[in-house]
């Protein structure tokens, strides 16, 4: 059931509903994750679908549990050992991120989509200075003319990769229901209290694990053969595409350097062009022997007073006083000033030229410096050689933040970046993410267990419980409009200075995902349940092309049941200020 609004409330909410980007650049489609554990199979992910746009930031939130950062870890190739991934689709670029190799993954993780962690104390190597931490991806990637064959290639490689993989599953998946009928059996035998039940439990299972063997051989026959009937024509395929990727890079190293060429070229014209009259060019060489002699009287001095640091701060602060004053008058000239800009034009067109090609060490650690300063570390240069004890603990995030950034992904994921920070620092952490994501033209996906948080920074909402997502819409559709009572539960739960209401705690624990509940699973927990939640699962019921939610009290012959007090005060109260702005912008 909503909230009863007024149709001047719901135009405000329709209006103020940011539209997206038509470009979608992340599809998940009915993923289902489980893990395999002594007690039995763990159901984490239970049919989670949504859509990622550019340049949107998508908050997943939920409790402890819920599945959020189980998804987050599928969609970047990070998930544990005893993960069992069991259906879904993870589309990025056109590719199923599910079916792609670990090889395959180094070409995306980091590089096309990264992530922030929870903690980044334990994200950081403690031993490594934070310089070397942040550069080290651009560095292991460093050859871009080799990145560009390789993309030239990857369709053709995924292909013939995905045939190994695809075989590998298949044996897999043969041999794991082999082995979980002997460990049933196992399983059975030492619940036998004497030799003749362990005898019948033998003769009983004797010509099932034959029967089994049998079948897991045909499995494997039938997954190596389907390999070696296909992976000929893939493989001749990407040996192939490679001869032609090899031309291709070769191509456009040159057409790379005939640009950088070309540029140099125009600039070099242009200093020709600007010529300084004897007297002009006298001046300057007098300038540029002050300042050559002055950096030698200050080096000469500087290693006199080594040992003396007043003596050593009050030269280094003549020191630049002196050379201020000097490029000031040398820079006075307007055609000086033309021909240094000219020649800083010159540089980076070498630099812009170098990064295509080819990234050094040195211009790895200017790039860093460059990111830490837009992260809002201070004294970067200084900073680069720390280690993460040195740094405190939003600035230790703004570093994890600046290692996400280095290679400029696409996808952005957070993954509760700021629970290990206090409010203060919570907030500054979310103004930066939300400032580097229009500056790089990312999209986000943001994981949190408190709506609070994405209040200001999400376009879109998914709210997760026990592995499924129960309401799916805009900020403003979930926050001015919730019809889960789950969402009620979260929003109920938020603290807020002005409200007079008491603060709802959501009662009992989330369900036992080794047995998910029957129903709607969050019917135990909720005080707004009806007797067909304990029974059947409830479907998505479509509120606005938008917002969806899968609860029994949307659907026609559900009684009328309102959210709780909190919640509406919060709505109507929030909804006055909207409006206010609004009529504040009209007039």
């Amino acid at each position: 059931m909503a909230v009863k609004l007024t149709n001047k409330q719901r135009e405000i909410i329709n209006n103020s509903i940011t539209k997206l980007n038509d470009e979608k650049v992340l599809e998940v489609s009915n993923l289902v994750i489980s893990f395999k554990t002594d007690n039995g199979k763990v159901q984490a992910v239970r049919g989670v679908s949504f859509d990622l746009h550019k340049g949107e930031t998508l908050c997943i939130v939920g409790e402890s549990g819920s599945g959020k950062s189980v998804t987050s870890k599928a969609i970047m190739g990070i998930l544990s050992a005893n993960a069992l991934v069991e259906g879904g689709q993870i589309i990025y670029r056109g590719e199923d991120l599910l079916q792609v190799s670990e090889e395959e993954y180094h070409r995306i993780r980091g590089h096309q989509i990264g992530m922030i962690f929870q903690d980044p104390l334990s994200s950081l190597n403690p031993i490594v200075k934070i310089g070397k931490q942040i550069i080290e991806t651009m560095l292991i990637n460093s050859n871009q003319l080799k990145n560009y064959y390789n993309d030239l290639i990857a369709e053709e490689l995924t292909d013939y990769t995905n045939i190994k993989v695809v075989r590998d599953f298949k044996i897999k998946q043969a041999n794991h229901k082999y082995d979980e009928l002997l460990a049933e059996q196992k399983a059975a035998l030492e619940k036998a209290e004497n030799k003749e039940a362990k005898a019948a439990i033998k003769s009983e299972y004797a010509p099932k694990i034959e029967e089994a063997k049998k079948a897991r051989d045909i499995e494997i026959k039938a997954a190596k053969e389907e390999y070696k009937e296909k992976a000929p024509a893939l493989l001749k395929a990407l040996n192939e595409k490679k001869v032609v990727a090899k031309e291709k890079t070769k191509e456009h190293a040159i057409e790379i350097k005939a640009k950088y060429e070309e540029k140099v070229a125009s600039i070099d014209q242009e200093i020709s062009e600007i010529k300084l009259t004897e007297e002009e060019q006298a001046e300057l060489d007098r300038i540029d022997k002050a300042i050559k002699d002055e950096t030698r009287s200050y080096n000469f001095k500087f290693a006199l007073n080594y040992f003396f640091n007043k003596r050593k701060q009050a030269l280094r602060a003549a020191h630049v006083a002196k050379l201020k004053k000097l490029n000031k008058e040398r820079l006075s000239n307007p055609k000086v000033a033309e021909l240094e800009k000219l020649n800083a034009k010159k540089v980076k067109a070498y630099d812009d030229y170098r990064f295509k090609v080819k990234i050094t060490k040195k211009m790895a650690k200017e790039k860093a410096i460059n990111v830490m300063r837009e992260v809002g570390i201070p004294e970067p240069e200084k900073r680069f050689n720390q280690y993460p004890f040195q740094f405190s603990g939003g600035m230790r995030q703004r570093i994890v933040i600046a290692i996400a950034l280095i290679a400029e992904p696409h996808i952005l994921i957070c993954d509760e970046p700021t629970t290990a920070l206090d409010v203060t620092i919570q907030a500054q952490i979310l103004e930066l993410i939300n400032k580097l994501k229009e500056t790089h033209n990312m999209s986000v996906i943001f994981i949190t267990h408190d709506l609070g948080v994405v209040a200001n920074m999400a376009d879109t909402v998914a709210v997760m419980y026990a592995g499924k997502i129960v309401e799916y819409g805009s900020d403003k559709e979930i926050f001015f409009d919730p019809r889960h009572p789950y969402t009620w539960a979260l929003l109920s739960s938020i603290p807020d200075i002005d409200s007079k209401e008491k603060l709802d705690a959501i009662p009992g624990t989330p369900p036992d995902m080794i047995h998910p509940p029957v129903g709607d699973a969050f019917a135990v927990r909720n005080k707004y349940a009806l007797g067909i939640d304990f029974k059947y699962e409830p479907p998505y019921f479509t509120i606005s092309p938008t917002h969806k939610a899968a609860t029994w009290l949307e659907h026609e012959s559900a009684p009328d049941i309102e959210p709780p007090k909190i919640v509406v005060e919060r709505i109507y109260k929030a909804l006055k200020i909207e409006e206010e702005k609004l009529n504040g912008k009209e007039e």
